[in-house]
């Protein structure tokens, strides 16, 4: 294929460089002239193992080629990457002048270039840009009868971009155009991964997504070093142990929207960990925040019901989670005193709950919450339903599935993200966080 990579710093030159490693013919498009020269003579414009002498290589194949000239790189192009950055304004925002430029360029050259066999231009992001830019501003510049717009984010860390290259965690394409994901499909087809193709926005969403966690971990691992180090523990250990659990640690376990989490330990113990760092004045803002982030999802849910006129809501799912009647620091229970404090009518079903036999601290602890449970509770998910405007549901019971297909209220609220395609379909259906 015929690739115009725009933008030749570091994802670019990577980039182009391995697609024209693999055979692909490739056009490095770039406004200094200085890295359009570096790479012409064989040499990388950035600093990286291993891209030299794949870039030296490319060019003496005569795959690589780089040019200030748009028009150049796009005749008879298939389809152009850009690769161009996108730095923070200093408000935090994300600067999108570059993007712009590079597609607004792309949309000039596209109309006088001769075009590739296919007769269609896919326009391909790969710098990170938030979400909605691929259909706000690449997709409207572009002549819709002959090109189609995608996001395809890259994964590649400085140090080892060339690995990364070859070896990703995944090929995601987000686009509406079937035409677009072919094309990146067959791009790509040299790399031992099937391509993804999604909503575009989930494919801008996902490199944030990636970014925010892998800072997240840096900073989480740098807690522990703070809040152990004075009770003389080896935090490194701790933490090659704590990287051995692939079952709940380092997997997809709790990596889910939904609702807030709760039960016996994550709080208690989030709570004796913030206070033992006070105790030994280490700061814990990643933990604290944390705390302070869970509560604001059952802030969420409450404000949600308020800007409703609803006057009655169904509670379907009490305790913290499913398969248990525990209802130690649940966040359903909280969720349920706050709207009965604002007089809210609430009726509330859990299948696996029985206020009667409810017992030890699982007991006291609702009794201090909801002291007039027994009155709140119903025999069955229909009953519960009848009359409601508002579901508040985070139960998978399926009666409370068939329930509230068969009476459903104006307004269903997933807690779970599990209710399945049924209560999705709904009218009235809004997930928690999506």
């Amino acid at each position: 294929m015929r690739v115009a990579v725009f933008g030749v710093g570091y994802v670019g030159s990577v980039t182009a460089a391995c697609l024209a490693a693999h055979g692909h013919d490739v056009w490095g498009v770039d406004v200094d002239a200085g890295k359009v020269d570096a790479i012409n003579a064989g040499r990388s414009p950035v600093i990286e193992p291993g891209l030299a002498e794949m870039i030296s290589a490319a060019v003496v194949a005569g795959n690589l080629h780089a040019t200030t000239d748009p028009q150049v790189a796009l005749d008879g192009a298939d389809l152009s990457l850009v690769c161009v950055p996108t730095p923070s304004t200093s408000t935090g925002s994300t600067d999108l002048s570059y993007v712009q430029s590079a597609v607004d360029g792309i949309a000039r050259a596209l109309t006088v270039a001769r075009p590739a066999a296919s007769d269609f231009h896919a326009v391909v992001v790969r710098s990170t840009v938030p979400p909605g830019t691929v259909e706000n501003v690449v997709a409207p510049a572009l002549p819709a009868e002959s090109a189609g717009a995608g996001m395809c984010p890259e994964f590649l860390r400085e140090g080892s971009g060339v690995a990364d290259f070859f070896d990703p965690p995944f090929v995601v394409v987000g686009t509406p155009d079937e035409r677009v994901g072919k094309v990146v499909t067959e791009l790509f087809g040299f790399l031992d991964r099937s391509v993804r193709v999604v909503d575009v926005r989930s494919a801008e969403a996902l490199k944030y997504a990636c970014n925010a966690f892998h800072a997240t971990k840096v900073s989480f691992a740098n807690e522990m070093g703070r809040m152990f180090r004075p009770f003389g523990v080896d935090t490194r250990e701790v933490m090659e142990l704590f990287c051995t659990d692939t079952r709940l640690n380092i997997s997809p376990t709790y990596l889910r929207p939904g609702f807030a989490f709760g039960g016996s330990c994550l709080p208690k113990d989030l709570r004796s960990l913030l206070y033992l760092a006070r105790m030994n004045s280490a700061d814990m803002p990643l933990l604290a925040g944390t705390l302070a982030s869970n509560e604001r999802v059952v802030h969420e849910v409450v404000d949600r019901v308020v800007a409703t006129d609803a006057q009655v809501v169904a509670l379907l799912g009490l305790s913290f989670k499913s398969a248990t009647d525990d209802l130690r620091e649940s966040p359903s229970v909280e969720l349920a005193e706050r709207l009965i404090g604002k007089g809210y009518e609430l009726r509330i079903y859990d299948a696996l709950v029985n206020p009667a036999r409810l017992i030890g601290a699982n007991r006291k602890h609702v009794e201090s919450k909801l002291p007039h449970l027994r009155r709140l509770f119903t025999d069955g998910p229909l009953e519960a339903l009848r009359g409601a405007d508002v579901a508040l549901v985070s139960s998978t019971d399926p009666a409370v599935l068939d329930a509230l297909v068969a009476n459903p209220p104006r307004r269903v609220v997933d807690l779970s993200g599990r209710l399945g395609d049924d209560v999705e379909a709904l009218a009235g259906y809004e997930g928690v966080g999506w």
